[in-house]
Parts: C-alpha cells; sequence; structure tokens
C-alpha cells in the first residue's frame, strides 16, 4: 500500500475508475448478448432494436475511453452485418 499523500489519492482514484468501468464493461457485454440472442431467435425487429441500443452503449464506451475507439466499431460492424444477414 501506499504512504504518500498523493500516491493514496491516486490509489483511491484508481478504484473508483475501475468500479465505473466494470459497470459500463458488463453493460456492454449485456447488450452485446441481447443482440445475438436475437439473431439466434430470427426475429429482425428485435435484432434492429437491440443493436440501436448496443451501437449506442459502445460509442459512448468508446467516447470515454473504456473501449478502444476502433474495438466498438468493429463491433458494431460485425453486429450489424449478422442483423442485416438475418434481415435478408
Amino acid at each position: 500500500m501506499a504512504n504518500h499523500k498523493s500516491a493514496l489519492k491516486r490509489h483511491r482514484q484508481s478504484l473508483k475508475r475501475r468500479a465505473r468501468n466494470r459497470i459500463s464493461k458488463t453493460r456492454i457485454k449485456n447488450t452485446v448478448k441481447a443482440v445475438r440472442i436475437a439473431i439466434e431467435e430470427n426475429d429482425a425487429a428485435k435484432a434492429q432494436e437491440a443493436l440501436k441500443d448496443a451501437s449506442s452503449i459502445l460509442d459512448r464506451a468508446a467516447r470515454k475511453k473504456i473501449i478502444h475507439q476502433r474495438q466498438a466499431q468493429r463491433r458494431i460492424s460485425r453486429l450489424q452485418a449478422a442483423v442485416n444477414k438475418i434481415a435478408a
């Protein structure tokens, strides 16, 4: 454990940020899972709605640097391709 006042503060900040990031990453996983479940059920309307939510959450996480911008774009792109495939 740190002894200096500034190091103690950095540790407190890192714990807060870790908790915030874990919440966001869990939310990402759950929304992506909802899209995949809708795709497996061949429900195009439900998949499109879930994709809209997932892309919003992924973009927000990328904007806040929780995940990398390119990773968010790649995930959205792959989900969109899968949704388009069942819609066709």
